[in-house]
C-alpha cells in the first residue's frame, strides 16, 4: 500500500489527462527556474556594470576618451555605455549638421538616448511576461487536474456497492497532488517576477537619471561650443 501512495505510485496510477497536467506544471516550473536563473544574473550583471560605469564617468574621465574606449569595444557594451555612446556619438554628428544650434542638438542627441533606453529596457525585461504567466496560470491547471481526478474517484466510487474511503484515497491524493504541483510552479514565478519587476525599475531609474545627467552635461557643452564659434 505504500508503494501505491507514493508519489511515483500514485502517478503511475493516475488517468492520462491527470499525468498530462502534472508533466505540464513539471515543465512550466523547470522552464520558471531557467528564467528566474537567467534573468537573476542578467540584473545583477546590469547592476554592477552600472554602478562601475557610473564611478568611472563621474571620476573625471575625459568624455572624448572614454567614448573612444567604448567604441573599440562595442559589441559587448549594455546599459549605461550605450546610452554614453549613442548619446555622445549623436551629439557630435549633429553638432556638425545643425551648425552649433544647441535646441536642435539637444532634441536629437536626448531623442536618441531615449531609443537607446528602449532598447536596453526591453532586454532587461525579456521572459518576464512569461514569469507573470506561469505564476497566474499553473494554479488553475493543476486545479484542472484535481477536478477530473477526484470526479474520476467519485464515478468509480458510484459504480461500487461497498464503497470504502480506502478505494477512492488513492484517486483523491493523485488528484490534490496535481494541486500541489501547481502551487509548486506558481509560487516561486510570482515571487521572482514582483522581485525582478522592483529591480528593473531600479535600473530604470538609474539609466534615466544617468541619462538626463549626461543630458545637462552635453547642454551646456553645447552652449560653450556656440559661444567659442
Amino acid at each position: 500500500m505504500e508503494a501505491d501512495i507514493s508519489f511515483i505510485g500514485l502517478f503511475l496510477q493516475a488517468s492520462l489527462l491527470v499525468k498530462f497536467v502534472m508533466l505540464t506544471l513539471l515543465g512550466l516550473s523547470v522552464i520558471s527556474w531557467a528564467v528566474i536563473i537567467q534573468r537573476r544574473r542578467l540584473l545583477n550583471a546590469a547592476k554592477q556594470d552600472s554602478m562601475k560605469f557610473e564611478d568611472k564617468f563621474w571620476s573625471g574621465v575625459d568624455l572624448n576618451k572614454l567614448y573612444k574606449e567604448i567604441s573599440a569595444r562595442q559589441d559587448n557594451n549594455a546599459g549605461l555605455e550605450v546610452l554614453f555612446h549613442t548619446g555622445f556619438k549623436e551629439y557630435a554628428r549633429l553638432s556638425k549638421l545643425n551648425d552649433k544650434v544647441p535646441g536642435a542638438v539637444m532634441d536629437g542627441t536626448y531623442r536618441a538616448m531615449r531609443v537607446s533606453l528602449s532598447r536596453e529596457m526591453e532586454k532587461l525585461e525579456k521572459n518576464l511576461p512569461l514569469l507573470a504567466t506561469i505564476g497566474s496560470t499553473s494554479p488553475y491547471i493543476g486545479l484542472f487536474g484535481t477536478v477530473w481526478g477526484i470526479m474520476n474517484s467519485f464515478i468509480a466510487l458510484g459504480a461500487v456497492e461497498n464503497a470504502t474511503l480506502a478505494m477512492v484515497a488513492p484517486g483523491i491524493a493523485e488528484a490534490l497532488i496535481a494541486t500541489a504541483m501547481g502551487l509548486f510552479a506558481a509560487i516561486p514565478a510570482v515571487i521572482a517576477y514582483n522581485r525582478f519587476t522592483t529591480q528593473v525599475d531600479s535600473v530604470e531609474m538609474s539609466y534615466a537619471n544617468f541619462m538626463e545627467e549626461f543630458s545637462s552635461i552635453l547642454h551646456r557643452q553645447a552652449y560653450t561650443d556656440r559661444e567659442e564659434g
